[in-house]
């Protein structure tokens, strides 16, 4: 479910939260799913409980899981989350883009560019 890569710049714990975005967001985790407890994450992924901890305190605060004393973290429902995200998502895409444009980079490059992609993730 999460795999780390340890060759990725960003620490450990943003790519945690990454992962379980990604994971609720495609609705691969139905709301009300219970997580894995922080211990038996951190056991599985060979890393410290501190930093599973810092993770499932970022997903909360960002609303996507809620935890219950002494049962654990569950995935929230809230529909609102992939609106918030694809938002989200589309104003970093068009700051990318303002800089292509700054640089250089034609409009045709940067279709192509996209036709490229949404290929890929339809084959």
């Amino acid at each position: 479910m999460i795999i780390i890569d340890y060759h990725d710049k960003r620490p450990i714990y943003e790519q945690i939260i990454d992962r379980f975005q990604t994971l609720i967001l495609n609705g691969a985790l139905e709301p009300d799913t219970q997580l894995p407890s922080v211990r038996s994450l951190a056991i599985e992924l060979s890393i410290n409980a501190n930093t599973i901890q810092r993770a499932y305190s970022e997903l909360e605060r960002k609303g996507f899981i809620y935890s219950i004393k002494g049962r654990g973290s569950f995935v929230r429902q809230d529909n609102s989350l992939a609106e918030k995200q694809k938002a989200k998502t589309l104003a970093e895409l068009c700051g990318q883009l303002k800089q292509c444009k700054e640089i250089g980079i034609t409009q045709p490059e940067v279709i192509q560019c996209v036709n490229q992609i949404f290929m890929e993730v339809s084959a």
